[in-house]
């Protein structure tokens, strides 16, 4: 079963698009046939999202839902966080990847993936300074 890795250089907060990246290897690996991709980021800051990517809009009002839903600890409203060591943005970042998930599955069908007209595979950075995030991509026949 063949698995790679892709790594993103991330500058910030974010939605970083791959759907190229993981098309590409699935049509490499699949051979024109059925399976089922598997996406996992190994980091626990960030996190994984299948999403529109059409409108760029739509990534700014996920942006701004969950920055308001989950401010950096420095918020007032934030006061009860303990985890402070690695600064404001990283626990938030820990609580945006826990409401999220950090696998997913993807059909592939006739060797391609199975995504909407309108979908794309994103890692959602939720740490403020720049990072190298790993994701393993396997493929399952």
């Amino acid at each position: 079963m063949p698995q790679t890795t892709v790594t993103l250089s991330t500058h910030g907060q974010g939605l970083y698009e791959f759907t190229d990246q993981a098309a590409h290897f699935v049509r490499a690996k699949a051979e024109g046939g059925e399976g089922l991709l598997t996406v996992f980021v190994r980091h626990t800051s960030c996190s994984l999202l299948i999403q529109e990517n059409a409108d760029p809009d739509v990534k700014t009002d996920l942006n701004g839902f969950f920055s308001r839903l989950v401010p950096p600890s420095s918020d007032p409203s934030m006061r009860w966080i303990v985890h402070t060591m690695e600064g404001p943005d990283d626990m938030p970042a820990h609580i945006k990847a826990a409401l999220t998930q950090v696998s997913i599955g993807i059909p592939v069908t006739n060797g391609r993936l199975a995504l909407g007209t309108w979908q794309g595979l994103y890692l959602f950075e939720h740490r403020d300074r720049p990072h190298r995030r790993e994701i393993v991509l396997h493929l399952s026949a």
